[in-house]
């Protein structure tokens, strides 16, 4: 039996959680582990202010690594990835600060510092998205994605370099998120893969454009040097919508693999029993991260 398109995607909804943001409770304890740095940031490109909230490595502040420059993450979605009282249930985060916590002190990678950028909440898919997502919005206005990457290298890096000890280098800069932000990391990865030389692309929604981004990296004259990807095996209500994904995925990585002069090193894991939450990519993230900056030997 053949689906229809809407009962293929059920899950739309699911898919862009992280756009909604509700109240936190009135009590509340941070679960932020280390140094987290937040500040404003006013963008000219989508004329607007968002947080940013910069994780800073043990031992950053330390008078032995003063002169030490680090490699940098920059994610988006900044508002689920280190405290859950601001996170979209006020439950679920990325645990960020703990676990590159944990893996630095155990030696899996090399210190590195995270940048995460809040969304624009009713405007995130605006501005993640560099095509209209025609399923979950029919109709919709123009997105402006395709300004992503002049946002990233006009706006933010920038005030971070400026701000912070950052190591340069395109293997020393990675850029990642779930869901749209999981699209908008591919797609800065593809468009700038040589300022940005890492991916880490969880849950990307590949139908976006009637599936563009695996019409985009059909054929790449460079990639990034490595990419990150993940899908779980309950996102959508049914088997048919998920192995979809999976598949298109799966192409995504075949095409970043074939490059022209730089291809990329991939790594896709699909966890059967991982749902589209913030739960699934706490889960996944040690082995993203000891992936894409393993410590040096």
């Amino acid at each position: 039996m053949s689906l229809k398109w809407p009962a293929l995607f059920i899950f739309a909804l699911a898919c862009i959680q992280a756009s909604a943001q509700t109240q936190a409770p009135k009590e509340c304890t941070p679960t932020v582990v280390g140094k987290v740095e937040t500040f404003d940031l006013h963008s000219a490109v989508f004329d607007n202010t968002r947080t940013v909230r910069v994780f800073l490595p043990p031992g950053y502040n330390d008078a032995a690594n003063r002169e030490r420059h680090y490699p940098v993450l920059y994610m988006f979605d900044g508002q689920n990835l280190f405290d859950a009282c601001i996170a979209y249930d006020h439950v679920h985060e990325w645990q960020v600060d703990e676990t590159v916590t944990r893996l630095i002190g155990e030696g899996k990678i090399e210190p590195l510092i995270v940048v995460g950028l809040d969304n624009a909440r009713e405007k995130r898919a605006f501005e993640y998205l560099a095509w209209r997502d025609g399923l979950q919005n029919p109709g919709g206005p123009a997105t402006a994605g395709v300004r992503l990457p002049e946002f990233l290298i006009k706006d933010v890096m920038p005030v971070i370099e400026s701000r912070y000890r950052i190591a340069k280098g395109r293997e020393n800069t990675a850029v990642g998120g779930s869901s749209y932000g999981g699209v908008a990391a591919l797609y800065v990865g593809i468009d700038i893969p040589l300022v940005f030389g890492k991916v880490l692309a969880e849950s990307p929604i590949v139908w976006v454009g009637n599936g563009e981004i695996v019409r985009q990296t059909s054929f790449l004259a460079a990639a990034p040097l490595k990419v990150f990807m993940a899908f779980g095996g309950k996102e959508a209500d049914l088997a048919a919508a998920n192995d979809a994904e999976v598949k298109a995925i799966r192409q995504v990585e075949t095409n970043l693999t074939k490059a022209l002069y730089s291809p990329s090193e991939v790594k896709f894991v699909f966890d059967p029993e991982a749902h589209h939450n913030e739960a699934a990519w706490a889960k996944r993230l040690p082995e993203a991260i000891t992936f894409l900056f393993p410590a040096q030997k």
